[in-house]
């Protein structure tokens, strides 16, 4: 994500404007750059170890209070994502403009409606998600998976956590399902929804409280089950520290755990995950 750096984090600083800035060495980031590179390769003027190495190290962009890593698309896969608490209304708009200006889609966390407004102010095709805090702008075609992520939550309070993952997982163009308030205090609820589960390629499971919902899950799935602990229960549960304790403790098998409330945390793995196996279907060798 990008994060606010050095002592100039707390004031404001000036909103540039979205033109790309050169980078190390005068390159860009941009369709073109690339293009170029791999021309030079085909002719024969640069060696695929010298271009390999170049991509590696293609340019971010240096702001007055962050350094914008516009390399993160081709590297990662998805472009850098804003966190937007410690940021000031200016910051995330200037932030967010220089990631829309690479032509990418854009996304910011734990938003504000009231950040939200000034984001449109600029971008009127701009979305926020309320429940799930988060701001989205589609710069891409939507495409779909076959591959589904399933994602499942105990109870109506953890609503927040699971929308910021579903909300993570379709702007990278993930396939969901979500099934909201099948914790195991009514497991039949769960049960309910067996087919759905086993049909997922990939599962978020977020709870609060005790946290036994990844546990149950990952009991009755060969998928991976990512499990989100939150910070909905009473004082004993030390703001999710129980539930995060009882899911690293969990008998069941292929279960993963991600921070307290990390939402975006889990639906980024499970879209990681969900695109190895677009690549790959057992049984049907690689796709194309």
């Amino acid at each position: 994500m990008v994060n606010v750096l050095g002592p100039s984090a707390s004031r404001p600083g000036p909103v540039e404007s979205p033109r790309d800035r050169p980078g190390p060495a005068g390159h860009r980031l941009n369709p073109q750059s690339v293009e170029k590179l791999l021309a030079s390769v085909r002719d024969g003027a640069v060696s695929v170890p010298e271009a390999a190495r170049r991509l590696a190290n293609l340019p971010f962009e240096q702001m007055e209070f962050a350094h914008v890593d516009h390399h993160r698309a081709l590297r990662c896969g998805f472009p850098e994502v804003i966190f937007c608490p410690g940021k000031s209304d200016e910051q995330i708009v200037a932030i967010f403009s220089k990631l829309a200006a690479a032509g990418g889609n854009v996304l910011a966390t734990r938003a504000t409606e009231n950040q939200f407004k000034r984001v449109r102010s600029e971008f009127p095709a701009a979305e926020f998600h309320e429940h799930a805090r988060c701001i989205t702008l589609r710069n891409t075609p939507r495409a779909t998976t076959e591959g589904v992520i399933a994602l499942v939550s105990g109870g109506t309070s953890d609503t927040p956590v699971i929308e910021e993952a579903r909300v993570t997982c379709e702007i990278m163009d993930q396939t969901t399902k979500a099934i909201y308030d099948v914790g195991v205090a009514g497991i039949h609820r769960l049960l309910a929804h067996s087919q759905t589960l086993r049909d997922a390629r990939v599962i978020i499971a977020a709870a609060g409280m005790e946290g036994a919902l990844p546990s149950v899950v990952g009991g009755m799935v060969q998928a991976p089950v990512i499990a989100v602990p939150t910070s909905v229960g009473y004082g004993a549960g030390f703001g999710g520290l129980a539930p995060l304790l009882a899911m690293l403790n969990t008998c069941a098998s292929g279960v993963g755990v991600v921070n307290i409330d990390n939402g975006f945390g889990a639906g980024y793995l499970a879209s990681m995950i969900n695109r190895i196996g677009e690549k790959t279907v057992p049984g049907q060798g690689p796709r194309g």
